[in-house]
């Protein structure tokens, strides 16, 4: 699989990487995620079933991995694996976010599954524990889903800690990942901070996919930058997958002889600043149909079919804040 340097931190990515949202806790807002374990949501059968998928991520030739302290026992999960499978540092690459807490306890029907809160203590508390299970495997902390409303590109404390993280070799690179139709002015704001003459941030990670475009613009111009920029909900939350917009893309995915996620999942890795496109799979069959991505090539009539499947962002977060947890 094509490697790249992740903007200028120097560090190895794959264009293609796994996210552990769907995987390290028992509900989630994917479209069909409550079909998606057979075999039980115990705690056992979902590490089970993430040791599975990274395995064959690792077969895949992927080689970038992402957690978040909010993504329920993903850190613990993708910890037990590293020391099962006596991973060294420099075989992956591994970002984590702080942010929010997972609340859910392991519930799938409860009101509130994670609380968002930006403050230097959460940041004390939760690098602290990500630090605790990943270690030296740890190589990119980001900000999870920094926006201007939550002020947290606005504390000194913060920044001013982060930069530190970085400069004393706690993580190599320092990154933010963007939620709701402000994306562009949020990573604007974010480009030019800096703190005792260094930037604040690496990376920037940010959605994007067939039905919200509203942040391309932004991301290439970050790129040129030099930020290295991940993408996240390539496939909106499965709404690519399944429904009425998979829906959409099943006559190119039937003349190309893939399904419908390799063809959203093979219009994101065509935009050049997209440096890793993240997978969500919950199972390895869901892996494999993703990885089928890397192997279609767009033809004209493709382009246009896609062209017309864009929505407002307005749109596009209304919809996808009204997703239940499956």
């Amino acid at each position: 699989m094509e490697t790249r340097t992740l903007g200028r931190t120097g560090l190895s990515v794959t264009r293609l990487g796994v996210g552990l949202a769907a995987l390290g806790r028992p509900a989630y807002i994917n479209l069909g995620h409550d079909a998606d374990f057979p075999e039980g949501r115990s705690i056992e059968a979902m590490q089970a079933a993430t040791f599975a998928v990274l395995d064959a991520a690792r077969a895949g030739g992927i080689r970038y991995v992402d957690a978040a302290r909010s993504y329920g026992r993903a850190e613990e999960f993708l910890s037990a694996w590293l020391a099962a499978r006596a991973m060294e540092p420099d075989e992956l690459t591994i970002g984590t976010k702080w942010g929010y807490t997972y609340v859910a306890d392991w519930q799938t029907d409860v009101d509130v599954h994670e609380v968002k809160d930006h403050s230097p203590a959460t940041l004390e508390r939760q690098i602290g524990e990500s630090i605790a299970l990943l270690g030296r495997h740890l190589d990119l902390l980001q900000i999870h889903s920094a926006t201007l409303d939550s002020g947290v590109l606005d504390s000194p404390e913060v920044l001013d800690r982060l930069v530190a993280l970085r400069r004393d070799g706690v993580v190599g690179a320092i990154g933010l990942t963007l939620s709701g139709a402000r994306q562009p002015e949020t990573l604007g704001v974010a480009r030019g901070l800096e703190r005792g003459g260094e930037r604040v941030f690496d990376t920037v990670q940010a959605t994007f996919n067939l039905l919200e475009r509203s942040a391309g613009p932004a991301l290439a111009a970050a790129h040129d930058d030099g930020m290295g920029v991940l993408v996240k909900e390539a496939l909106a939350n499965g709404r690519l997958v399944r429904g009425d917009a998979a829906d959409r893309l099943r006559p190119v995915a039937e003349r190309l002889a893939v399904g419908p996620d390799a063809v959203a999942l093979a219009f994101v890795l065509a935009q050049p600043w997209a440096d890793v496109v993240l997978l969500g799979p919950a199972s390895v069959e869901q892996l494999h149909e993703n990885l089928q991505a890397t192997r279609v090539g767009l033809d004209r009539s493709a382009r246009e079919l896609l062209d017309g499947m864009g929505e407002a962002p307005t749109a596009y977060w209304g919809a996808r804040s009204a997703l239940p947890w499956r």
